[in-house]
């Protein structure tokens, strides 16, 4: 018998513990051995809840039983996550999560205090739900020489989005349905900001790279700015705009952004909508590769931890994923980075445009005079777009890239 403990009894980890019960002869036909949930951890008590009598406050209770073998964390936030994790890692106990934020922020450590103790430390949940995507990288694809990782990794923005496109509504409006149906939170900065897809973004560059970028330097843009009328210019040049995290290597350099692109109708990710999320990989010899499902909620991110528990009971114990290393200087200097934009501006002439930024693609606009780029570099837009505004007094309206 396997016993492990769940720290969090909220969404996720009701709808695991849910899932290992529901689930335990299938879990014992493909592991050999029963899970058992000795203890979940969580400030409150649950009366009415058939697990009420696992329940406990003090996570020194889990750390010293020896009988438990495995830890689910699923807490959210760095803190006390990190140092849970941290005690139970170096007692000997595997530790599963699907706290993308504690990852991105300590992953190097944690995956450098399992190989120390000799157990598993594992996070398939904390990137795309319950889409399989951490393991088949690591296993699979990694292998291939990786041009670019890119997705959609927020379900919530690209729930928002699929709205404006198909309903024509207003950001605000879109996000205040997104929020009375639940697939946004009260307070839904980390998800519109960009924060939620940076942290994941992030972890998938770890893996391809081997290095793992503090999100801070990660150049990071939200939603909150897209218009109306960038959707109908989008629609007009046949494209979509979706907020994606990218990974971008070429050669030694590797740039890491999130930000709103305009995606083609060939995009392999041009059809992902409402709360769905997908991952490319993109390599040689390989191509492309995409990995789509839904991508939160208590079953779909419940199945991503069970299937983690059960790799490690499968494997005795011996399943390791690649070790990374927090380095400062992994993102390379986004200025460098070449694309195509989509630029409105108030207040410009079409003349004026092609002084500045030489040939262009006019898009048909009621509020602005709006138009598409040549490839450059992100240095070079931004100069011309600043000497737009210094030499005609032009207000800058939007600036979305293309991929």
């Amino acid at each position: 018998m396997v016993n492990v403990a769940i720290l969090g009894f909220g969404v996720v980890g009701g709808g695991t513990a849910r899932l290992i019960t529901d689930n335990r002869e299938e879990i014992e036909r493909l592991t050999g051995d029963t899970v058992n949930i000795k203890y979940i951890l969580d400030l409150r008590d649950f009366p009415d809840s058939p697990f009420a009598d696992r329940i406990v406050h003090d996570f020194n209770i889990i750390l010293e039983d020896p009988e438990v073998d495995t830890v689910i964390e699923v807490m959210g936030g760095s803190h006390p996550a990190y140092e849970f994790t941290v005690a139970a890692l170096k007692k000997g106990k595997n530790v599963i999560t699907s706290n993308k934020e504690v990852v991105a922020n300590f992953g190097d450590e944690f995956l450098a205090a399992a190989a120390a103790s000799g157990v598993s430390y594992r996070f398939e949940a904390a990137v795309g739900g319950g889409i399989p995507v951490i393991s088949p990288i690591i296993s699979s694809v990694r292998h291939n020489k990786i041009t670019e990782v890119r997705g959609i990794l927020n379900g919530t923005t690209n729930y928002i989005l699929t709205k404006m496109f198909s309903l024509g509504e207003s950001f605000e409006d879109s996000l205040c349905d997104a929020q009375e149906r639940g697939y946004a939170e009260r307070n839904p900065d980390a998800d519109i900001l960009g924060t939620d897809a940076a942290r994941k973004i992030d972890i998938l560059t770890a893996l391809v790279t081997g290095k793992l970028v503090p999100t801070d330097k990660i150049h990071t843009e939200g939603i909150t700015n897209i218009r109306k009328a960038d959707v109908l210019a989008a629609e007009k040049l046949g494209m979509k705009i979706k907020l994606l995290g990218r990974c971008i290597i070429e050669g030694e350099k590797v740039f890491v952004i999130v930000a709103p692109f305009m995606l083609p109708s060939d995009s392999a990710l041009f059809g992902v909508s409402g709360v769905y999320n997908a991952v490319e990989v993109i390599g040689e010899p390989i191509g492309s590769v995409m990995f789509y499902g839904p991508g939160a909620g208590a079953g779909p991110t419940a199945s991503a931890v069970v299937a983690d528990l059960t790799e490690i009971i499968a494997s005795g114990r011996n399943y390791a994923v690649p070790t990374f290393t927090k380095d400062e200087g992994a993102a390379s200097d986004i200025s460098e980075l070449v694309c195509a934009s989509y630029i409105a501006f108030d207040g410009a002439c079409e003349a004026c445009v092609k002084s500045v930024f030489g040939e262009v693609t006019f898009v048909e606009s009621e509020d602005s005079v709006a138009f598409v780029t040549a490839p450059m570099s992100e240095k070079a837009a931004c100069e011309k777009i600043a000497r737009l505004i210094s030499e005609r007094g032009a207000t800058l309206k939007s600036r979305i890239r293309l991929v």
